[in-house]
């Protein structure tokens, strides 16, 4: 869709200038991660259960602590885990955190159902205004 939606133009941001290591973001990766298991009611067990459970793989509370902890920068955080630790913890963190790397933000909800109908008035409104196009080269043709 073209640009110009008013409606909706405050729910998106700038895309970034993406330069050379730009998109690195381990340290802020893993403090997002800590942030979120210290902020949870659950402990770091119940949330590497809930993981497991998800993944059919087993997550260890180890594990947890390797991936967010800054000395243990070789441990890397599988992408394929996101989605698990996010629905673990009841929240959005991690997705929230991608689509901030890429400058857009994710809606939700009713944000989201308010996003899809001003898309579609700017459509309606758009194809108003070709009808009444058409019409009146119809008009002048005759």
């Amino acid at each position: 869709m073209r640009g110009g939606d008013l409606s909706t133009a405050d729910l998106f941001t700038k895309e970034p200038r993406l330069s050379s290591g730009s998109l690195q973001h381990s340290i802020e990766l893993r403090e997002v991660m800590s942030e979120a298991l210290r902020t949870s009611q659950l402990t770091r067990y119940e949330v590497a259960a809930e993981m497991s459970r998800l993944l059919g793989v087993e997550i260890t509370k180890a594990q947890l602590d390797a991936w967010t902890a800054e000395s243990r920068s070789s441990w890397r955080f599988p992408f394929e885990y996101a989605a698990a630790f996010d629905a673990a913890l009841g929240g959005h963190v991690l997705q929230d955190l991608l689509a901030r790397k890429r400058g857009t933000r994710v809606a939700r909800g009713q944000d989201s159902m308010l996003a899809d109908l001003g898309r579609i008035e700017q459509m309606m409104r758009e194809l108003r205004t070709l009808r009444q196009r058409i019409q009146q080269e119809l008009q002048g043709q005759r």
